[in-house]
This record gives C-alpha cells, structure tokens and sequence, in this order.
C-alpha cells in the first residue's frame, strides 16, 4: 500500500503579520549598550565644561617670561544647579588668579571661585546663569563592582570627551596632595587623561555618582572618582562657608562589612562601620581609649555605616563637646567618651 504524501501546511501570512515583533529579540548586546551609553551623554553632557585658569605668578616665575594670554592649567567640570554652581576638583583651580569656562553649546564665561577644600580635592565655582543645564547628583551607596559607568571630559584639551568602563572597586582611599586619604573613592577602568579631572563620572540613568579626579600613570585602566555621598556633603559646606568646617578625632579608617552574628547579636542598625586603621598620639581618640582594629558604629546620637557618616558628623559644631563613641572591639560592644577637637 501506498501512503499518500504528508500534507505540509504554509505559513499563515495573516498570523505572521498580526504577531508583534518584539525588537529586543533581534538585538545585539552591543545595541543596548550603545543605547545606555547614548542616553546617559544626552542627559548630563551638556551640563559638562571646560574650566581654563591662569594661576598667581610667582616672583621670578616662568609666568611672567609667557605673556598675559598664557594659560597655566585647565581641566573638567560639570553644572549642578540652576543658578550656575559648578562642581571640579580643588587641584583644578586651586591657588588661580582667573577663571574661564566654555560651555558645551558654545561660549565663555569667566567664573568665581566659591570655594576649595584640597582635603577632598573638590572646588566649586560660579557662572552667571541663564540658559544652564544642571546634571542631578546621585547616591553613590547604590552602585555596584561590575555596573557600567561614563566619564566625561577634556582630556588634553578635547572637549566632550566621552569613555565607558565598569565600576571597578569600591570603597578605595586616594592620598590628596594635602597629605589627608580620602576614603570612599571609586575606581572605574572608564579612561581618564589629563583633563579630565573635575568631570563626571556617570550611570546609564544619567545620574552623576563621582567626580573624575586621577588616574594612576603609567598604568591602564586604573582611574579614580570621589564618590558623590561625599561630593554633596562638600559642596554644601563650599557654597554655604566658602570651605569646610570639620572637627577631628585623630584616627585612620575605612568603611568594613559588620559580620551579621555581631549586628544580631548587638542588635544594631547598620550593617557595616569604620574600622580603625590607626590612632594619632595625644589625640582625641587616644585620650579617648580607641584603638586600632576598633569598629565604630556610632556617634553622637547617629549610627555610622561608614567614614563618609562619621566624617560628615565631624563638624565644626561638635569640637569642645563630650560625644558618645560607639565601638565593636572583638565580640564586644562599648561606648567611650571623644571630645572632637577642630581641625
């Protein structure tokens, strides 16, 4: 017996051309990550600028030997209010005579400088408005090793410049050139050149979460940003005194994960602290009985999750006054008594 041929049905151009066609299906990666890219320089480049300063001549100096349109330094910024405050690194523009901006659309402006805390290496300075665009700070808690990141800048005097990379590390210390660590930085292989310090580093949502400060030369990929929890509590003490008011305690930290048994156990609130690194002699938190290895996870009436808590609580307001210190030393947990001196 022969069978008779299997009937084999066509397709149903009505079907094919009622299905939507989802295009996420048919897209690379790549098309994703360009768009990421893409939008996040939309939203915060024109908020970038280029700041050029000439720097105080020095007696005898070289300046005085180039002529008055000489430029001595330039580097990165960014707007971050309406009203024309714009955010850099102190070594930018720290010691100028005068300073320039031009702006991403066009332009130049001469711009004032509010404030400088090399500290932090963080500056902000002022354009007159009107027609600025400000990019939106962001919480810099939130990001993640791995997550992709944006700089943009001048590198070398090209402007816009814009780079892609990865958070690298979190947590980092950078040595400021006053000496001081700052903690909390952020490290992203995005590149960095001279120029692009003072500009921001970016997340696909068009949030600023550092400012691009240095790299380490000649190696590659090795980039660092301070971290904008640390940005908005700087720039708010620049534009409101003109520099920062701090007290000190005397100690070295940085931020560490409390192990959860302990948290439990104490019952605290925070999941991490400042683990101390080292204790200054005849300082406060000597006098105080801190020591190294000691995590604080307190102080005053706040709990500290990390240096840029306990830093923040460093003010000036709290020099000369008794405060209570939380610590976890081994399993235990103690309250000692610091009185912060100002610094």
């Amino acid at each position: 017996m022969t069978l008779p041929d299997p009937i084999i049905d066509g397709p149903d151009e009505d079907a094919e051309s009622a299905a939507p066609v989802d295009p996420s299906l048919s897209e690379s990666p790549l098309d994703a990550y360009s768009r990421a890219v893409t939008r996040a320089v939309e939203l915060v480049g024109p908020s970038v600028v280029a700041i050029e300063v000439r720097n105080r001549a020095r007696p005898g100096g070289p300046r005085a030997r180039r002529g008055p349109e000489s430029r001595d330094g330039s580097g990165s910024g960014f707007i971050f209010t309406p009203d024309g405050f714009i955010l850099t690194n102190s070594h930018v523009v720290h010691d100028a005579e005068s300073i320039e901006v031009a702006l991403t659309e066009g332009g130049r402006r001469r711009a004032d400088l509010i404030g400088d805390d090399p500290e932090t290496d963080l500056a902000v300075i002022r354009i007159e408005p009107p027609n600025l665009t400000p990019a939106r700070l962001g919480d810099s808690r939130q990001i993640r090793v791995g997550q992709l990141v944006i700089a943009i800048g001048n590198p070398y005097g090209f402007q816009a410049t814009v780079t892609a990379g990865v958070v690298s590390a979190l947590g980092r210390s950078l040595r400021a050139a006053s000496g001081r660590l700052i903690d909390n930085v952020i490290q992203t292989d995005a590149a960095l050149n001279p120029g692009n310090s003072g500009g921001p580093l970016v997340t696909a949502d068009g949030s600023v979460v550092g400012v691009n400060s240095a790299m380490i030369l000649p190696a590659q990929g090795i980039c660092f940003a301070i971290a904008a929890t640390t940005v908005s509590f700087v720039a708010a003490q620049l534009m409101r005194h003109g520099r920062v008011r701090r007290s000190m305690i005397g100690i070295g930290g940085e931020t560490v994960p409390v192990p959860r048994r302990f948290t439990r156990f104490h019952h605290l609130p925070v999941e991490s602290g400042v683990r101390v690194l080292n204790v200054q002699e005849g300082s406060p938190a000597a006098r105080a009985g801190v020591l190294a290895g000691d995590v604080i996870v307190g102080f005053g009436e706040r709990d500290i999750a990390g240096i840029d808590d306990l830093q923040a609580e460093l003010t000036d307001q709290v020099a000369s006054r008794p405060h209570p210190l939380v610590i976890l030393r081994g399993v235990e947990r103690r309250t000692l008594e610091v009185v912060p001196a100002e610094g």
